[in-house]
């Protein structure tokens, strides 16, 4: 029989009239623990939420790889290559490859009889992936893009077409600025809004044959390729392969160096809760040394009995480390709870707003995350554990003779 389990259960299950003291401590110490958890699980849902969201848009818009020339510059002018390249189908058969589509950019000015705004028309084929974009319609629908006719519908975003007073099924011309000018008529065929107002602000979508001949490029010319990965979290490790599958006549850029302002900030969050982790630990550590410490001096009479009987130090460290263990059971079960219900109702009723232009959401996303979860309680049992190794090593220190006289 486990003795030292048997005698940790009766103090933390006595009757009430037992260890009087020690009764709204405990409390206090399993609620901390609680608390503390709720916070640290809170804290990594949202985040972890965040950085899903932003980079499913950020992606959505430039892909996790952009294949192109050396020579492009920050004008959005760009040298074209040829579409059928030797490394399309490497990349194709890559396992790690979603998927792969064409582009082609081009700088152009929006002119209404009230407003003018400067635009970057994106030219996108008939291979372009619209599962992000049928997500982020507002009103109208997304392109259809054929080989054999030129389309001459634009998607525009809600930004965008609030500042121009435009709508679905509205003509707009758009004025490039080149030698000789041209002028281009087009017709909105959707309003989408993904909250990046760096992106809803700029990109105007149309089918690239429009920006082919703008640029007096053919039809297999392009400004590059843009790669979709299975798994974000692999692209530092694609990254190199594409590169080398591609050759030193092109360059490859991942969305983290198109982009590095935006995952910067990301980074900067997750700090914030590497921060709020180790705080809420120490906190609930401190609390659970406290306890440990007022529940060992409650019981020196008990503790004084069993080394008259033959008890050894390890045994009785072990009986309130066990009591320890119940109370961090108690306070986890209570921190799961309160995070999971409140993870889940922001999760379905939307509850907490943002504003998107700060923060990119409308909404506090969240990501619920079994491996995160149970990293977080195993890494508070085991960081708590820890430090009250030492507080229980405080039995050794006590005399049987003096303890069964204490009072």
């Amino acid at each position: 029989m486990n003795y030292e389990l048997f005698i940790a259960r009766r103090i933390i299950f006595g009757s009430a009239d037992q260890n009087r003291i020690s009764r709204p401590i405990v409390r206090l110490a399993i609620l901390s623990i609680a608390l503390g958890l709720a916070v640290m699980i809170v804290a990594v849902m949202v985040v972890t939420g965040f950085r899903n969201e932003i980079e499913k848009k950020v992606t959505g818009f430039s892909a996790h790889l952009r294949i192109n020339n050396f020579d492009n510059n920050n004008s959005y002018e760009e040298t074209p290559i040829d579409r059928n390249q030797p490394f399309y189908s490497l990349i194709r058969n890559n396992p790690d490859i979603e998927h792969i589509q064409v582009y082609a950019t081009k700088a152009g000015i929006i002119k209404t009889n009230t407003e003018i705004e400067g635009i970057l028309l994106k030219g996108v084929g008939n291979d372009f992936d619209w599962r992000f974009f049928n997500d982020k319609m507002v009103a109208g629908k997304p392109l259809v893009i054929r080989d054999s006719v030129h389309s001459k519908e634009v998607l525009i975003s809600k930004n965008t077409a609030s500042l121009l007073h435009l709508k679905v099924g509205d003509p707009v011309v758009v004025y490039f600025i080149q030698q000789p000018p041209r002028v281009r008529k087009f017709m909105i065929s959707g309003i989408y809004q993904t909250g990046l107002e760096e992106f809803d602000n700029l990109y105007m979508l149309c089918d690239i044959g429009q920006v082919q001949q703008l640029n007096d490029w053919k039809p297999d010319q392009v400004a590059g390729f843009e790669v979709l990965l299975r798994d974000f979290k692999k692209l530092d490790e694609v990254s190199p392969v594409i590169y080398e599958q591609v050759g030193f006549k092109f360059n490859t850029e991942t969305i983290k160096e198109l982009y590095p302002q935006i995952f910067n900030w990301l980074e900067l969050q997750n700090i914030n809760v590497y921060i709020i982790i180790s705080l809420m630990v120490l906190v609930a550590g401190i609390n659970m040394i406290s306890t440990l410490l007022i529940i060992i001096l409650e019981n020196v009479s008990m503790i004084g009995i069993l080394k008259s009987l033959g008890a050894a130090d390890l045994s009785i460290r072990k009986v309130f480390l066990y009591m320890a263990a119940f109370l961090i059971g108690f306070g986890l079960l209570a921190g799961n709870v309160i995070a999971v219900t409140l993870c889940g109702l922001q999760y379905y009723y939307g509850l907490v707003t943002l504003p998107q232009e700060s923060y990119y959401v409308s909404v506090v996303p969240v990501n619920f995350s079994l491996p995160y979860l149970l990293a977080l309680n195993a890494g508070t049992i085991l960081a708590c554990m820890i430090m009250l190794i030492i507080p229980s090593m405080v039995v050794s220190k006590i005399s049987p003779v003096k303890a069964i006289r204490f009072d």
